[in-house]
């Protein structure tokens, strides 16, 4: 497999982060209807403590809604960006500062930039805590790289590679809406599962 390298860490979030940020130019005319896995049905999630209360329980479903909606078989950036506050954000993406925030039509970008290089992407929820207002999530990120991904230095083409790396999600709600979606990817893993490492020697020059 062909590595490919990058100067600066810094200049590949940023791509990564001007890339999400770009409002979708497709919005899939699916709906988000329904989860596979239903806040109402306890007994099929993650959780670390099943005694929620009403109110939680509908903050945990617009959650896994959104969720929904970042399915490669559904990939609704608009259906996603309906969930939000009117002044939600999204935060974490990219890692840069002043770079690293979506707001209004920049926040189905997160959609559409994950399916343009993981059409068949899902994320697997490995433990749930909900606390209020507060949901906070553990999960991995899996697909195939079957898209090819834009870097700096140009695309990096798709080898059919099996992705699976973690993150670290909490959702902050607000009258049944996101109000704040901090998401915390380990790019590291997944850079390497794409076959992109850092070029070390020219960050010590």
């Amino acid at each position: 497999m062909k590595v490919h390298r990058w100067k600066t860490i810094s200049a590949f979030v940023a791509a990564v982060a001007l890339t999400i940020g770009a409002p979708p130019s497709v919005v899939s005319a699916a709906r988000v209807e329904s989860t596979s896995s239903s806040a109402s049905d306890l007994t099929r999630l993650p959780l670390t403590d099943r005694h929620l209360t009403k109110h939680e329980k509908a903050n945990l479903a617009v959650v896994l809604r959104a969720y929904h909606a970042g399915e490669g078989n559904v990939l609704d950036a608009q259906g996603f960006m309906n969930l939000f506050a009117h002044d939600g954000v999204l935060n974490g993406i990219g890692g840069v500062e002043g770079q690293s925030t979506l707001r209004g039509e920049q926040l189905g970008g997160l959609i559409t930039w994950m399916g343009t290089f993981l059409p068949d992407v899902h994320r697997e929820l490995k433990q749930i805590t909900v606390n209020g207002d507060i949901v906070s999530i553990q999960l991995s990120i899996q697909g195939t790289f079957l898209g090819a991904f834009d870097t700096p230095a140009g695309l990096v083409q798709p080898t059919g590679a099996k992705i699976d790396f973690p993150t670290a999600d909490f959702w902050r709600l607000r009258n049944g809406k996101i109000e704040v979606f901090d998401c915390h990817i380990a790019f590291t893993t997944l850079y390497a599962q794409l076959g992109i490492l850092p070029d070390y020697a020219s960050a010590t020059r």
